[in-house]
């Protein structure tokens, strides 16, 4: 999956993936993730997801990256919101649009990065307490997977995580999004994180609606705590 793949996806409006309302999974386990108001939510390869828009009424700060800047220019359009534009410093490939949701009596700040999830460092994304991934792992294919997680990992300093994964019979749809099984889950985070199964339950994909889906909600907390 090249830049390139999702660049021509935004462009020609194939977004199967973006969600019209907030997922159900994030607001019935966001509880799980102990999380006081004024927290900052890491949200990795976001999209325009309105679920960006639910944790900022929550009274959360939000900080996602995003490859595509005509999704990150949408996002701010569809919610009326004016961002300001920052260039990365040392990094003129890298920028971010910061703004404020407009109506809300306690501001929250929505910072999205327009950049390779890899050419971010801790320092450029600030300190986080906790990730929100419901559609970047299974974005991504098998082989790029570990340096995600371990990317993830690093810029987030081992941040509690809400996780959502897919799993289904890969002979049935090769992706994306991808099929991840439990399995790959412990591979991929067990040396750092403690995991629980919160849920797993039959979903819908939006690509072959008569393929039998089930889509796991996982709770991710740092073994050092």
């Amino acid at each position: 999956m090249n830049s390139e793949f999702w660049q021509a996806r935004w462009q020609e409006g194939r977004i199967g993936f973006h969600q019209s309302e907030v997922n159900p999974l994030l607001i019935k386990y966001i509880n799980h993730l102990d999380l006081p108001v004024g927290s900052r939510i890491f949200v990795p390869l976001c999209g325009k997801s309105i679920d960006m828009v639910w944790l900022a009424e929550q009274g959360h700060e939000v900080v996602g990256v995003e490859l595509v800047e005509s999704a990150v220019q949408e996002f701010f359009a569809e919610h009326n919101i004016s961002p300001t534009i920052y260039q990365h410093t040392d990094n003129p490939a890298n920028k971010y649009y910061q703004g404020q949701l407009s109506g809300q009596s306690s501001k929250q700040t929505i910072t999205l990065w327009v950049a390779d999830i890899f050419a971010l460092a801790a320092d450029d994304i600030g300190a986080i307490d906790a990730v929100y991934d419901r559609a970047a792992l299974i974005a991504l294919p098998a082989d790029t997977r570990p340096k995600y997680s371990d990317q993830i990992q690093q810029l987030s300093h081992h941040a509690s995580q809400l996780l959502l994964t897919l799993n289904y019979d890969q002979n049935e749809w090769a992706g994306p999004p991808f099929s991840i099984s439990p399995d790959q889950i412990l591979q991929y985070y067990s040396d750092y994180y403690q995991i629980a199964e919160l849920e797993g339950e039959p979903a819908t994909l939006n690509a072959n609606p008569e393929m039998t889906v089930t889509e796991h909600v996982w709770l991710l907390d740092d073994k050092r705590d």
